[in-house]
């Protein structure tokens, strides 16, 4: 009797030898993995608070108007509360236009304020709050399905302390989209192929980035089909729900303002637009040389943990939504400053250096953790209360 055929995510790229766990008598006696994870992850956040509201205490400045009244907040709140159809015109001609944000938000924000004693604002933090437990949470499992337990539970914290991890405490969508995103990709790599399209089909309500998750799916089931020259009618299924969020909304858009080509000109008229990293060059080419070189060896970086994702033999789904992310993010004409923060969903960046600490000795790598969290919390004050994030 042939062996039995392993699961279609562990044939498409099986974890790394070099990945492999730690021992169990490393942990701290009687912690569960997962409260660990969304402990660590949650420490991080209130740290990133406390440092703000110190801050604001000694600038003077209201740090939580910050979190919740500024930037983009405000625009999901009006459409929370007004529905879609405004638009600012600016002095240059540019027409900046509510649709260009997406609608699941906005929606949870006006149900949970009807239900209760919060404003549009206040519900958006609700939710972005809850959702950034619910996206540690499914990073832990990505990183324990991966790597292992312990490799999971230092995702969870890393992506807590990343650099504009401050946006994760914001009213903003970074937290929602990685949850959704997490949580889909989870599904496919268990090879619950229709809660995961169900769950990008949310996804692609949220955030235009979307189209990476959309993409990783659909790569992953073509390797299968190519591979097995079959698909189960569930792949089909999952395959096919999964990029209707986002093509129902661009539909939405388009049918609302009669063209075909609605969505992308309200994009463009943000300057959000695909010119394949032309913009980007003419950014590093325009700083002063220190800035470029720094900048330069940034991009080396991200590179280079690229590499490390492939080398780390990342699943076929993990690996193309993480580089899908990069690459939406860097070939944009959009503002530069608000690249790092669009990056932040591409958690799989984060697991080559996830699994190198989990390695390391519990003292250390907490240490190690601590001070990282410490460096985001201090950023992200000064940046709150400063220009703030685009």
């Amino acid at each position: 009797m042939p062996p039995p055929t392993p699961p279609t995510s562990a044939r498409v790229s099986p974890p790394a030898p070099s990945a492999s766990p730690a021992p169990r008598s490393s942990w701290p006696a009687g912690r569960s993995p997962l409260l660990l994870a969304l402990g660590g992850y949650a420490l991080t956040r209130v740290l990133g608070l406390a440092a703000l509201a110190v801050a604001a205490a000694v600038t003077g400045k209201d740090g939580f108007h910050r979190l919740s009244g500024r930037w983009d907040s405000v625009w999901y709140a009006r459409i929370a509360e007004h529905g879609y159809g405004y638009q600012v015109t600016l002095p240059n001609g540019d027409v900046h236009s509510d649709l260009a944000f997406f609608p699941l938000l906005p929606a949870l924000e006006r149900g949970l304020s009807a239900v209760l004693p919060l404003d549009a604002a206040g519900a958006g933090l609700l939710v972005s709050w809850t959702a950034s437990l619910a996206a540690a949470w499914g990073l832990y499992r990505c990183g324990e399905h991966v790597v292992s337990a312990r490799a999971g539970i230092v995702l969870a914290v890393l992506w807590g302390a990343y650099p504009t991890a401050f946006v994760q405490s914001m009213a903003y969508t970074e937290t929602l989209f990685t949850a959704l995103a997490a949580w889909s990709l989870y599904a496919v790599l268990r090879e619950r192929w229709i809660l995961a399209g169900l769950l990008c089909a949310f996804a692609g309500l949220t955030r235009p980035t979307a189209a990476a998750l959309i993409a990783a799916l659909g790569v992953t089931a073509l390797v299968a089909l190519v591979r097995d020259r079959r698909l189960p009618w569930r792949t089909v299924a999952g395959v096919l729900l999964a990029p209707l969020g986002w093509l129902g909304y661009v539909v939405y858009v388009g049918v609302r303002e009669s063209s075909p080509t609605a969505y992308f000109d309200v994009q463009a008229g943000w300057g959000n637009s695909i010119d394949g990293g032309v913009a980007l060059a003419r950014f590093i080419a325009s700083l002063p040389r220190p800035a470029a070189l720094g900048l330069c060896a940034a991009l080396a970086l991200l590179a280079w943990l690229v590499v490390l994702c492939v080398r780390q033999r990342q699943p076929l789904p993990l690996l193309v939504f993480t580089v899908g992310v990069v690459v939406v993010s860097l070939v944009g004409a959009a503002y530069f400053g608000s690249r790092p923060r669009l990056m932040m969903p591409a958690f799989g960046l984060l697991l080559p250096p996830a699994a190198a600490l989990a390695r390391v000795r519990t003292g250390p790598a907490a240490a190690t953790l601590a001070g990282l969290a410490l460096a985001s919390a201090v950023y992200g004050a000064f940046t709150l209360l400063g220009s703030g994030p685009p």
